[in-house]
């Protein structure tokens, strides 16, 4: 246990929220397509998914694949989606809160209540959903800091995003435990000193247990959903 560690600081998408590889079903339903249209599965099924190995790769940024992903998605549909609010507002709906992980508000919960200090460092929070999408979620009222990248222009893995967030927290990098699904991502919070987990969407439990255990803790031990 690192007992110096006092905040949480937790990316969005894939981390707070379930990755749209998850929700496909949801997706397809909710577009009038076919079940088992939308293919690509990310890291579920990188094998299948070479835009996906690109990313990882390093040959194009994370917001190239989700714009790629939304401009032929759109297309299915006979529908030019230029910006990503439009994307998820149509694959996803008007109910944002079916898609955050209960893991997720289980370890806020619980690092609420230990006094712990919250906070959300993301490369593309009201890019990729909209400047609104905040107030649907009730939930970041308990966030004691929220970090945005499509304002900052201080993209994660540069050291500067993570001591923008340890700044605003009045927190030592050491100090705060980071959770994010890329492992460039990861990489780029230990370089500056901070606890790093990288989140696995397949197991969703059990990478909420460990950031839960590096706060000291009590930590979900079951991974609820079992996978994709």
């Amino acid at each position: 246990m690192i007992e110096a560690a006092q905040a949480l600081v937790l990316d969005f998408g894939g981390v707070i929220s379930k990755s749209l590889f998850e929700t496909h079903q949801q997706s397809e339903k909710a577009l009038g397509l076919p079940p088992g249209t939308l293919g690509w599965r990310g890291p579920f099924d990188p094998d299948t998914d070479s835009l996906w190995r690109a990313m990882q790769a390093g040959e194009i940024s994370e917001r190239d694949y989700w714009y790629r992903r939304a401009h032929e998605t759109g297309r299915l549909v006979g529908e030019d989606w230029t910006t990503l609010p439009e994307f998820l507002q149509r694959v996803r709906g008007d109910d944002p809160v079916s898609v955050i992980r209960p893991e997720a508000l289980a370890a806020i919960e619980a690092a609420t209540a230990a006094g712990r200090k919250l906070a959300i460092l993301s490369n593309e929070l009201d890019l990729f959903y909209g400047a609104d999408f905040r107030e649907r979620l009730p939930f970041l009222a308990d966030f004691d800091v929220v970090i945005d990248a499509t304002y900052t222009q201080v993209l994660k893995p540069d050291p500067r995003a993570y001591l923008i967030v340890t700044s605003a927290l009045g927190l030592e990098p050491a100090a705060c435990v980071f959770v994010d699904d890329q492992f460039r991502n990861v990489r780029g919070a230990l370089s500056v000193g901070m606890n790093a987990i990288q989140f696995d969407v397949r197991r969703p439990a059990e990478s909420y247990s460990e950031a839960l255990r590096l706060l000291g803790l009590g930590a979900q031990t079951e991974d609820q959903h079992g996978g994709a």
